[in-house]
């Protein structure tokens, strides 16, 4: 480590206040980053990872957050020494989105609705660089070329929700790159990316720190990426640093049962099979979903794009149909199309019964049949409801005359069903951990008591020891209940342990399909097997090599 480092965080304690009561959220936690380093923090959802990271830009929600203890002191490239604790709002604009930029876990909630992908980036140039017209255009499709959004030039005027996933995490990573910061702080930056478009993040990330000498700060649950980026890990728990040290010697020989913990904590066991002559809950043929492109002066129809372009399958009950792909491929369309949420061509039939052709009124009753698990805990789950409110909308919905007892009983069985204390049920979304609230919407979906539920990204918000409970779950209510899934993912380790068959999509068409251990084994395609290969060389790539201080 060199004698002055870019940044210094020493004692830092950070404290909330809930009435008259204060809970220390963070306590006496000290670390340092030098230039051209990247330092990870990692550990469970609650131990303080975030907290750490949104003091340094003083991103808490103040008052009600406070420093008991603890300075922060950033030495950017041009200026003084700056403690950021302590200094006044005018130094902090100055500094927030320039000399440090943030990347968030939550792209939807980050991006303003109302404003086109151009002008947000565009904003950021314009207040820290004074760029404007053409050439802060020429920036704006620079920065998205290189994030990896495909024909950027015809993005600069969509919306956040006219975006996949993946695709507004990577103008989240344009917008934080955009001033060439020298610290970045990656909150779960590729949460929501497929294994591909992670690698070139990630190798993207490390060009700029070899060409600015750009500090970063990742955080993350994911450790195969700590092991690929970071030169340093530091271990949190309950608020506190357990372990701090090199990335190969932690991951090599942890020293905290904690750490150990974590690094064994990965998805296991095998797929649920169907029985013999197990009856087909969901059939589809020759979905197409075509959005249509409006061009001109009179929005005439100027083409269409093919999210999902004449795709077939079959789902058993007790079977977990997996659909794989990267980001924009068509899987999440494909899920909501069969569903019904979203309009489609082909035919789709559930439980033996064509539904494309029925009305809102005539499908009405067979919803409860068809659920659909979201990937944001924190966005699907009302934070003006109570949890047994949420639980319970569906039950009213579908059984008009049932009573508030009744009703509890049905969502204290679902709560226990999953891991909950029902107890809680009166308890709001806030009040609970990210698992947790995943926990509460998968209860939402099996309190319906389905035959069919589209799992879509259920784990990828979460850290890894969670998502091996949740996946431990799914399974446990599976064989128990015998049903039928659809699981959409990116992390091909959890399709791994949860899917039996596997369809991987491109472009909205089918690329390969088959047994999961099949394809798995020896995958037939090169788009598959390029899949493959980002997904399972993350885990096992090594770290970058120690810094010379």
């Amino acid at each position: 480590m060199s004698a002055a480092p870019l940044l210094s965080v020493r004692d830092l304690s950070v404290a909330f206040r809930h009435g008259k009561a204060e809970t220390l959220a963070v306590d006496r936690v000290s670390f340092e980053i030098d230039r051209g380093e990247t330092l990870a923090i990692v550990g469970e959802s609650g131990s303080g990872k975030s907290v750490s990271a949104l003091s340094i830009v003083r991103l808490l929600n103040y008052p009600a957050a406070s420093h008991p203890s603890g300075e922060i002191l950033f030495r950017p490239r041009s200026g003084a020494v700056l403690d950021l604790l302590s200094a006044d709002e005018e130094r902090l604009r100055a500094v927030r989105g320039n000399a440090i930029s943030m990347m968030f876990q939550e792209p939807m909630t980050s991006l303003n609705p109302l404003h086109t992908i151009e002008r947000q980036i565009g904003e950021i140039l314009a207040v820290h660089r004074g760029l404007s017209g053409e050439a802060a255009r020429a920036q704006v499709l620079d920065l998205l070329a290189k994030v990896g959004i495909r024909d950027p030039a015809t993005r600069l005027g969509a919306y956040p929700h006219q975006l996949s996933g993946g695709q507004r995490q990577r103008v989240m990573i344009a917008m934080a790159l955009a001033n060439a910061p020298d610290l970045l702080i990656a909150d779960e930056p590729t949460t929501a990316l497929d294994v591909t478009v992670q690698a070139k993040i990630l190798d993207l990330l490390r060009d700029l720190q070899r060409e600015t000498g750009m500090a970063m700060l990742f955080i993350t649950h994911d450790l195969g990426l700590v092991r690929r980026v970071a030169h340093r890990v530091m271990v949190m728990k309950q608020g506190a640093v357990v372990e701090h040290g090199p990335v190969g010697a932690v991951f090599a020989g942890p020293r905290h049962s904690y750490t150990r913990a974590l690094l064994a904590a990965e998805p296991k066991g095998e797929p649920a099979l169907p029985h013999a002559g197990a009856p087909v809950v969901v059939e589809a043929r020759d979905i197409k979903v075509h959005f249509p492109v409006r061009g001109g002066l009179l929005r005439r129809v100027t083409g269409h794009v093919k999210a999902v372009d004449g795709i077939s399958l079959t789902v058993r009950a007790g079977e977990t149909l997996g659909i794989v792909g990267e980001s924009g491929s068509g899987k999440t369309t494909l899920g909501q199309a069969i569903l019904r949420l979203i309009r489609s061509e082909g035919r789709i039939a559930v439980l033996g019964r064509d539904i494309h052709a029925l009305g809102s009124r005539a499908l009405r009753p067979l919803r409860k049949d068809m659920q659909i698990v979201f990937q944001d805990p924190y966005g699907s789950l009302s934070p003006r409801m109570s949890v047994a409110e949420i639980v319970a909308e569906g039950l009213y919905i579908q059984e008009p005359g049932l009573r508030s007892a009744q009703a509890r009983t049905i969502v204290a069985r679902a709560l226990d069903d999953v891991g909950l204390d029902p107890a809680a049920m009166d308890r709001y979304p806030h009040e609970f951990s990210g698992g947790q609230r995943q926990r509460i919407a998968i209860a939402r979906a099996m309190a319906l008591d389905p035959k069919f539920v589209v799992l879509d990204e259920p784990t990828s918000a979460l850290d890894m020891s969670v998502q091996a409970q949740i996946v431990d779950l799914l399974r446990t209510l599976q064989i128990r209940r015998q049903l039928a899934y659809l699981f959409i993912s990116h992390d091909l380790k959890v399709v791994r342990a949860l899917a039996s068959h596997v369809i991987v999509m491109r472009n909205g068409r089918v690329v390969e399909q088959g047994p999961a251990a099949a394809l798995f084994a020896a995958p037939r395609e090169d788009y598959t097997r390029d899949l493959f290969r980002a997904a399972f060389s993350l885990a096992d790539a090594a770290p970058p090599a120690p810094r010379q201080g």
